[in-house]
């Protein structure tokens, strides 16, 4: 695998430091690690969907954890309890662990487990104050400003 030096960026980007990080650290993680298998679908403008192949997991059997913007989803199957001897083993119940790295403002809105695959439904809602927002030329200098609610003095 390569390896990508992102030194150069920070010494042209100003506030940029976390993407930058974040993108060595996407560089870094093992991309052998492809179990389950998962697709992530943008389903709406604001809108997307992850849906990973966890069949033979029951509800129970997974857990879904959002910490910091990193969506963790678990999955431990308990063991059986009667001996099985099996002559051909192709199914996978093996645990893992997936991780997603959510975009800032993007929060989990639901999940559901249908017909072995966990779909993960997700929406990015960002905040009235960092939506753009046209500034009126002049306008500074004849209306008071407004600071919380209150009226600044003159």
């Amino acid at each position: 695998m390569r390896t990508v030096d992102l030194t150069p960026l920070y010494r042209s980007i100003v506030g940029f430091d976390r993407m930058a990080s974040q993108i060595e650290l996407a560089a870094r993680q093992d991309v052998s690690a492809g179990w389950p298998p998962y697709n992530i679908e943008n389903t709406g403008q604001d809108a997307y969907r992850i849906e990973l192949a966890v069949a033979g997991f029951a509800p129970e059997d997974l857990d879904i954890e959002l910490k910091e913007g990193l969506l963790t989803v678990t999955g431990r199957k308990a063991e059986a309890n009667g001996e099985r001897k099996f002559l051909h083993r192709g199914i996978a119940e093996r645990g893992f662990e997936r991780r997603f790295q959510l975009a800032d403002h993007v929060r989990v809105v639901g999940a559901d487990l249908q017909h072995g695959l966990l779909v993960i439904d997700l929406v990015r809602e960002v905040p009235e104050a960092l939506k753009p927002r046209k500034i009126q030329i002049g306008a500074a200098a004849d209306q008071p400003q407004v600071i919380e609610g209150k009226k600044k003095a003159a």
